[in-house]
């Protein structure tokens, strides 16, 4: 019997840089047992051009990647969600919507990378650190078989990653 795929929801407020590279590197690094999506409560519109950067040069797909309004994953119809995480403390205080199915839910703050100012290589200095906190934490993550774990053990080991990694 083959496992069957999660589906991740990873929020944060703007949808254009944390967020999105959750998004692609769970969807890279997930092979298959995980489907990645990616969401804000106040959406850009826009990726970041350095998440995008960051993605490719370290060979992580991100063709999909396009911020949008967590309102399309509460929706009839929307992808059942098995879990969601939040990237950031702002949409980690937000009142989100009512998931359909109960998702298991953790909070993983990390800094924002596009808020950093400074020279281009300091941005990119960000960015890439960012991106290796999420690379750390989703690989623990995809270590996890949560088919075999009771659900309250599951969401205490999300949460730990976000806390420890």
């Amino acid at each position: 019997m083959s496992e069957r795929t999660y589906n991740v929801l990873f929020l944060c407020t703007g949808n254009s840089a944390r967020s999105i590279m959750a998004e692609a590197l769970l969807n890279h690094l997930g092979k298959g047992r995980f489907r990645a999506y990616s969401a804000g409560s106040h959406p850009t519109g826009r990726v970041n051009p350095l998440a995008l950067e960051r993605l490719a040069k370290e060979g992580v797909p991100a063709d999909e990647a396009h911020s949008k309004s967590w309102d399309e994953f509460a929706v009839p119809g929307a992808p059942p969600l098995d879990f969601v995480i939040t990237v950031c403390d702002n949409a980690a205080g937000e009142v989100c919507p009512v998931w359909p199915g109960q998702p298991i839910t953790a909070h993983w703050g990390l800094p924002d990378p596009a808020a950093v100012e400074g020279s281009e290589s300091e941005r990119r200095f960000a960015f890439a650190q960012t991106f290796a906190l999420l690379e750390r934490r989703i690989t623990l993550f995809t270590a996890l078989n949560p088919h075999s774990l009771e659900r309250l053990a599951l969401e205490r080991k999300l949460r730990d990653i976000g806390r420890t990694a």
